[in-house]
């Protein structure tokens, strides 16, 4: 069943002769708005929905207010914009439900496995309009106000951070399901490659535990390299207590032992200059830490330096939203997630263990500088490789 309101128009323009003449028009859009409001009210109390508003313009060229009319020669126009809004009755909201309902519980009994990709994929939809609206408005408010993204808060820096790299991912289906009928090939690529083709939306739970178990196997794969490579620019550090140091620290964890932040705040002046900041790291060195954040390896050198250097940025600045919000008021999921993008294997440790090693890495991101976030991506080897401490 639908409500409606109607109003039909009373748009006009033509001379106040009389006051009898605009006091009637000021009575009629009086009965006619209080109406309208009554309908609002009833509306309101049987819980329907509005589909659309109205809107009541009422204008007035001369200075006439209710029964007031000043001077004859000017002219006064009353606008009443007229619209329907319709709303949908519970009877109907029940039915469609119902019939969900039916059609989700029969491929549950009937089709296990394929309603499993149905659930998924619709809640997936559903939560990345919410987050594609949530970014929206944040884009907004930073345009609106001036606010750079260093200074956003943390879990608004997180939103736009994710919904970036979703976007991403995701132009290349868009671009091949632009062709007629290629649609069909789009979901079938989809179903048969969805960890390099959908994002964390449209995963299943055990799906999200196997990728991530994967991809952190890929980033383990090159610990022992960037310690290897740590390693060799020993030699070309010039200052002797931060080349004693550094080999303190690369000897410390090739041997099995978690480090402590105090010794990497040691060895903070390396990672700022000769041999290990952005600009002197070599080209394969610089290729090993793209894999810990799980960035594109094959970029021609000076495109992938820049875009590690620009992952280096966000992630300082994200430590340092983080550690104004502080990690006590972050979830487990969120908690997790943080640990996971800063290099831990979060599937073998308890909740606890990962609020301890994010502490430990605000700890060390509080002393880092913006030159020296060369620093944070090789301590997402130094930090996690041997942790948790026996």
């Amino acid at each position: 069943m639908y409500y409606g309101v109607l109003l039909s128009p009373l748009s006009g323009e033509s001379r106040c002769k009389s006051k009898a003449t605009v006091c009637e028009w000021v009575c009629t859009v009086q009965k006619r708005t209080h109406r309208l409001f009554q309908s609002f009210a009833t509306m309101a109390m049987c819980g329907t929905h509005v589909r659309s508003c109205i809107a009541l313009t009422v204008r007035c060229a001369s200075q006439c207010t209710y029964g007031t009319y000043n001077g004859s020669s000017q002219r006064a126009v009353l606008t009443v914009t007229s619209m329907r809004m319709f709303s949908t009755s519970h009877a109907r909201q029940g039915i469609l439900q119902r019939a969900n309902d039916r059609f989700e519980s029969f491929l549950d009994h009937r089709f296990p496995a394929f309603y499993v990709y149905y659930h998924t994929f619709m809640k997936g939809f559903k939560l990345l309009l919410e987050d594609m609206t949530e970014a929206r408005k944040i884009k907004v408010k930073m345009n609106t106000n001036g606010i750079p993204f260093k200074e956003l808060p943390y879990r608004e820096m997180e939103r736009l951070r994710l919904v970036r790299k979703d976007i991403i991912k995701a132009i290349p289906m868009v671009i091949i399901s632009l062709p007629p009928f290629a649609i069909c090939l789009v979901f079938t690529l989809m179903y048969l490659f969805p960890r390099q083709l959908l994002f964390h939306h449209f995963w299943t739970p055990q799906q999200q535990r196997d990728f991530k178990k994967l991809y952190h196997e890929q980033r383990a794969r090159h610990h022992y390299a960037i310690l290897t490579g740590m390693e060799s620019s020993i030699p070309c550090v010039e200052k002797w207590m931060l080349r004693s140091h550094l080999q303190s620290l690369c000897t410390k964890v090739q041997s099995g032992t978690h480090p402590e932040v105090s010794d990497l705040w040691l060895v903070q002046g390396v990672f700022s200059g000769h041999p290990l900041g952005f600009n002197n790291i070599r080209n394969s060195h610089m290729r090993l830490l793209a894999s810990q954040l799980l960035l594109t390896p094959w970029l021609p050198a000076f495109m992938a330096r820049r875009r590690l250097s620009a992952k280096g940025l966000e992630l300082l600045h994200l430590d340092r939203a983080l550690s104004s919000l502080g990690v006590d008021q972050l979830c487990d999921a969120e908690v997790e997630e943080a640990c996971y993008l800063r290099g831990l294997d979060t599937s073998s440790l308890s909740t606890s263990q990962w609020r301890e090693w994010l502490k430990q890495w605000l700890q060390l991101s509080s002393q880092v500088k913006e030159s020296e976030t060369s620093l944070l991506l090789h301590s997402m080897v130094l930090l996690s490789v041997n942790y948790p401490a026996h």
